[in-house]
């Protein structure tokens, strides 16, 4: 670990490091960060960062201590519990924010506790980033990844360019496909995959998104409240408050 005048913590990862190369350091499933200071509000609140749509990127880049580790190389669900920890560490587990009532629409102020977020872990025997299976109406066997902050930029990237190009279709959906999925009937040729993708079955897009977002580790920002006289299951929304509890 990096030695760094700041307090810092240590902290789990709910990939638990198994999704990333041996030779990395998220692969002993932890990551260190500091304590935010002054200067992380300062980048919390410049406005430049914010119309860009990247503070929260360099809020976390700020606060990673962890050597040649960027926010960029953080799957999502570790991104999101290294975001949870950061606020946890600045502004203390209580997070108070304003919520919906599903069934009257009726709003009321909450205070969440962040720390009884638990987390969502890969499933058993899963010990590298490649998860095989077959698709409900092809019956195409595939195996695909789940991708880290760098794979998001290069697909951004490429829509951007095509918006650019004044493309009617973005292709967004096709695009993360391509990404995503590595081999197809153990083809691992790009032209395959995205010839494969071009011409996917919808059901079988569906099928896929949906076990991606099943296997996906994370922090679940879902906890059950009491509203009305009853129990309901809701989102923690993420607000300005998450960051700024005093705005």
């Amino acid at each position: 670990m990096a030695e760094n005048k700041f307090p810092t913590e240590v902290i789990d990862l709910p990939s638990e490091g198994k999704l990333y190369p041996k030779d990395s350091p998220l692969s002993s499933g932890k990551i260190e960060i500091k304590y935010m200071t002054a200067k992380e509000e300062d980048i919390l609140t410049s406005q430049n960062l914010i119309k860009k749509g990247v503070v929260i990127e360099k809020l976390l880049d700020s606060l990673i201590i962890s050597e040649g580790v960027k926010s960029r190389d953080l799957i999502l669900g570790d991104k999101n519990a290294v975001m949870v920890a950061a606020r946890i560490l600045a502004y203390g587990p209580e997070y108070e924010a304003e919520i919906k009532d599903p069934e009257t629409g009726e709003t009321e102020k909450y205070t969440f506790n962040l720390t009884s977020c638990p987390f969502k872990k890969l499933p058993d025997g899963i010990t590298e980033n490649k998860f095989d299976i077959e698709l409900p109406v092809s019956k195409t066997k595939i195996s695909f990844k789940l991708l880290t902050g760098v794979e998001e930029e290069k697909i951004n990237k490429e829509v951007q360019a095509r918006k650019k190009m004044n493309s009617i279709v973005s292709a967004e959906l096709t695009t993360r496909l391509k990404h995503l999925i590595v081999s197809v009937g153990g083809d691992t040729e790009y032209s395959t995959i995205n010839t494969f993708v071009d011409n996917m079955l919808s059901r079988d897009s569906l099928f896929l998104r949906n076990k991606i977002a099943e296997l996906t580790p994370d922090i679940e920002l879902v906890q059950t409240i009491e509203m009305g006289g009853k129990e309901v299951e809701v989102d923690i929304p993420m607000t300005v408050n998450f960051f700024w509890p005093e705005s």
